[in-house]
């Protein structure tokens, strides 16, 4: 085979054998194809797009390209989530433990955030001593000891990812559908659970930006996760504006904590309830979403789901204590509070400036090779529909130097978007995509 024949082909709108498309990831996973060669396919792929048997293939051949964790040594159903990534996501903090609790295995390989979207395992990291860099062998241990563990992605999982995903961030093409679709699947298939539930984010702190997309991409992988032989739901969820008020790594455990205590905010705790009655409904502790739901709430309520969490930080070398005493978490050194320039309502608190600012804090990366800061963030007074007079405080930042600070008072108060009168209401959960 050609690269260059396999370039041309996609380019002019036709369509790739599997052993095509497995040949070409094989060789440059291996190095025998340049980087220059495969962006050309993929800015082809981008503009014409891959019917459901190339994305099939493509997926294949990405899971192939490296390990896949055998969780068969682990009893019953084992359960993963996915998010397709956002602003304030923190809802495996929450989900993990909750669906433990409710005695199902919760097995997850978790990325690191990149760009205005946070990583789970950044989050993680946070808590003093926490470690996810966990092999194969410790992931089946923890899981069989207490029920659940999040670790860190190795580096002999899907390396194709890797490679494909970096050089798509250089050119331009993450915001393909079949190419997204293919990353997160090939990664979920082969991180082995039975069960997998994706959270499918709409909105501008999302890739997604209008429902019509999201069900696009729940549907595609859905189909993916199907032909390889696993349960797969999904739930398209709104991203107009963070999840819950808490945007930055270790602000955003202490607001899990709050929430698996049952103080947490409203939307936070509703999604992370509902996901957990699928995954609950999925994994077959319950006879439906409902039930699941309900289930959810009892371990919230009985503190159960909370000591889990508390089991899963010990295990992963991480200091408990931060369950009773989340001041233990690393906290900002400067404090600045961004003020309603006039009454009025929140129309709107654009999701991805948000991002966008608590990056330049330095709770984010631009590239994946940056190191970020646990401690700095922006935590939320106000979202949208909550009423303020002139000088109310919309935003607290917490920053490392006061200079930084500063400079992000200006582009934070531009996410927020005020008017006189309560603006329409929009939901959290669009659908239930299955």
């Amino acid at each position: 085979m050609r690269v260059y024949e396999l370039i041309l082909k996609k380019r002019d709108g036709g369509a790739l054998a599997p052993e095509e498309i497995s040949w070409l990831v094989k060789e440059y996973v291996a190095g025998g194809v340049p980087d220059y060669q495969m962006a050309a396919f993929l800015m082809a792929v981008f503009f014409r797009g891959l019917s459901p048997e190339e994305t099939a293939a493509l997926t294949l051949a990405m899971i192939d390209s490296g390990v896949r964790l055998d969780l068969s040594p682990i009893s019953g159903v084992k359960v993963d989530k996915h998010s397709t990534g956002g602003v304030g996501d923190k809802t495996t903090l929450v989900l993990a433990p909750l669906v433990a609790a409710a005695g199902l295995p919760f097995v997850k390989l978790a990325g690191r955030g990149l760009g205005h979207t946070g990583g789970t395992i950044d989050k993680l990291e946070s808590i003093p001593g926490l470690r996810t860099d966990l092999s194969q062998p410790q992931i089946l241990s923890q899981v069989q000891a207490i029920g659940v563990a999040v670790a860190a992605q190795t580096e002999d999982l899907v390396p194709a990812d890797k490679k494909l995903y970096a050089l798509r961030d250089l050119t331009a093409t993450v915001e393909s559908l079949p190419l997204i679709a293919a990353s997160i699947m090939s990664k979920k298939i082969a991180a082995g659970a039975d069960a997998i539930l994706l959270d499918v984010k709409v909105g501008s702190g999302a890739f997604m930006k209008d429902e019509e997309s999201a069900v696009a991409l729940a549907e595609t992988m859905i189909a993916l996760g199907r032909s390889a032989g696993r349960k797969v739901r999904a739930v398209v969820t709104a991203m107009h504006q963070p999840l819950g008020r808490a945007v930055g790594n270790a602000l955003e455990v202490a607001e899990a904590i709050a929430t698996l205590k049952g103080r947490g905010p409203e939307d936070f705790r509703e999604l992370c309830l509902t996901l957990a009655g699928h995954l609950i409904e999925m994994g077959g502790a319950a006879a439906s979403p409902a039930e699941g739901y309900r289930r959810a709430e009892e371990l919230l309520a009985s503190g159960r789901a909370l000591e889990k969490f508390r089991q899963m930080i010990a295990a992963q070398g991480g200091d408990p204590g931060v369950v009773e005493e989340p001041e233990k978490l690393p906290a900002a050194p400067f404090i600045f509070t961004a003020l309603a320039p006039a009454d009025g309502y929140v129309q709107s608190v654009d999701a991805r400036s948000v991002g966008l600012a608590a990056m330049a804090l330095g709770a984010g990366r631009r590239r994946k090779e940056d190191s970020v800061d646990p401690a700095v963030g922006i935590t939320l007074q106000k979202k949208a529909g909550d009423r303020v007079k002139a000088g109310d405080v919309l935003a607290t930042i917490h920053a490392r130097e006061r200079g930084a600070g500063q400079e992000v008072m200006e582009r934070l108060l531009k996410a927020f978007s005020l008017g006189p009168e309560p603006p329409a209401s929009r939901p959290l959960i669009y659908r239930v995509v299955s």
